[in-house]
């Protein structure tokens, strides 16, 4: 993996992103925080879970805590969802702009529970971090459908399609 594929699969990730929360603009408050089957209880949960997903991982790789938590405040609609996803997007795309190819191998030590110490390549981080987010995607995309609101296809060749247009 070389730097310039990770940001390729980060362009994807926060493309799909903000196609799901497109997809959400006419919900209600009501319907994002309506309870669901899925991981995370609704629409809402899932979305900030994978928000909050990529703040963690992002802040834990620059030298962060692992076990820190992630501040929710005033994230209560698509707007101000969106708006901290920007936010996120910002650091994180800076963050990668400062990595180099050997930075991507490098092995990442982090306590977890328990005082449990994991060591990870931080190519493989950042990997799961895009992974992550396909599987709630997913999940979201799931509920947004079921409110008439579909994403369209939000698969990584959908996202070279369109960037293909441009």
């Amino acid at each position: 993996m070389d730097t310039q594929a990770m940001r390729e699969l980060f362009d994807y990730n926060y493309w799909a992103n903000y196609r799901l929360l497109a997809a959400a603009r006419p919900l209600t408050v009501e319907q994002l925080e309506a309870p669901s089957d899925h991981s995370f209880g609704s629409l809402k949960g899932t979305l900030i879970h994978t928000l909050s997903g990529e703040w963690l991982w992002r802040t834990l790789l620059d030298g962060g805590d692992f076990m820190q938590p992630f501040d929710e405040t005033g994230l209560t609609d698509i707007d101000s969802i969106e708006q901290r996803w920007r936010a996120e997007e910002t650091e994180m795309r800076a963050y990668l702009d400062g990595l180099t190819d050997a930075d991507l191998k490098a092995i990442v030590r982090y306590e977890v529970e328990n005082g449990v110490i994991r060591q990870r390549v931080r190519w493989h981080c950042l990997f799961h971090l895009v992974n992550h987010g396909m599987q709630h995607r997913s999940e979201a995309a799931h509920q947004l459908t079921l409110y008439g609101c579909s994403p369209d296809d939000i698969d990584f060749t959908a996202f070279l399609n369109d960037r293909a247009k441009l």
